[in-house]
């Protein structure tokens, strides 16, 4: 029985001849394909490597704490110059404010001086201590205002008396007489001038104006004034 088995089971021929007789191409290596076919199978078992469908989750948290802590950092770095902008600010505040203080005190000093050299008792050593207390009160940014013929601004002026001009036409309010001169430091008015205003016509106001600026740039050649 056994030897009608192998009798029956079909012998199996190989062609191994790299020509093909019919056709006379060179067939391929079978080696080559047989070992690639018998390696295919096994990628099915196991999952080739490749790239990801999405981030990995640890990565996506670094991520994250990554931006808030960007976002952490540009809020203290706002902030900080905002607070360095404010401290300059308050300390610029703080330093006009001392300043205004001071000059405050010695207003009066100045009012006594300028009667005096009005007078003509501004002379010898009571001008030579005029003169450096004037000097330490321009050292820190008082300036004097309040000249005649000047235009009336009612927020540097206090005007007294008014005078109406005479005749009609377009007019503009000038300072006729200073009573007090006012100060300021910086955009800071310590006291407005205290002052009469008079109404006069606008072509008559305009030469005035001329003719104290002519005047104001000779006596810039000249000597110092004293600014009280």
């Amino acid at each position: 029985m056994a030897d009608e088995q192998k009798q029956e089971e079909p012998v199996t021929f190989r062609d191994r001849r790299k020509v093909d007789p019919e056709t006379g191409e060179v067939r391929p290596d079978a080696d080559a394909t047989g070992a690639a076919d018998t390696a295919a199978p096994a990628g099915d078992g196991e999952q080739v490597a490749g790239p990801a469908d999405g981030e990995d989750p640890e990565v996506e948290k670094l991520r994250a704490e990554v931006a808030e802590r960007t976002a952490d950092l540009q809020r203290v770095s706002a902030e900080y110059a905002n607070y360095r902008r404010r401290a300059d600010r308050d300390r610029e505040q703080t330093k006009v404010d001392a300043k205004v203080s001071f000059a405050n005190d010695l207003l009066v000093v100045l009012d006594d001086f300028e009667r005096a050299a009005q007078h003509g008792d501004l002379t010898g050593p009571f001008k030579a201590a005029a003169d450096k207390v004037t000097a330490v009160l321009t050292k820190l940014g008082l300036e004097p205002f309040g000249t005649e013929g000047e235009p009336f601004d009612p927020q540097l002026h206090e005007a007294v008396q008014h005078e109406p001009a005479e005749g009609s036409g377009p007019t503009v309010t000038v300072l006729s007489t200073v009573l007090r001169r006012g100060y300021r430091i910086s955009d800071r008015v310590l006291r407005p001038a205290m002052v009469t205003v008079q109404d006069r016509p606008e072509v008559e106001a305009e030469a005035q104006a001329e003719t104290d600026a002519a005047g104001g740039a000779d006596a810039g050649d000249g000597e110092p004034q004293n600014p009280a």
